[in-house]
């Protein structure tokens, strides 16, 4: 199952194992990771550092033309 940020960001809880990797890279402090929950704020740029950094591949970007 996968969750949408932004209709933009996909997050899949399945394949993620919170190693924080994605919140390190975000250079808007936009992504939170707390008691097995991820959040992307609204501060997000949709820069896609963490899309690129996550080394499970949990996220993923949706380019829906």
């Amino acid at each position: 199952m996968r969750h949408l940020f932004f209709e933009k960001i996909a997050y899949h809880r399945h394949l993620c194992d919170f190693c924080g990797t994605c919140v390190g890279v975000c250079p808007h402090d936009s992504i939170e990771l707390a008691e097995a929950d991820f959040v992307i704020r609204e501060s997000c740029t949709i820069c896609k550092n963490c899309i690129h950094v996550c080394p499970v591949r949990a996220l993923e970007f949706i380019d829906e033309r």
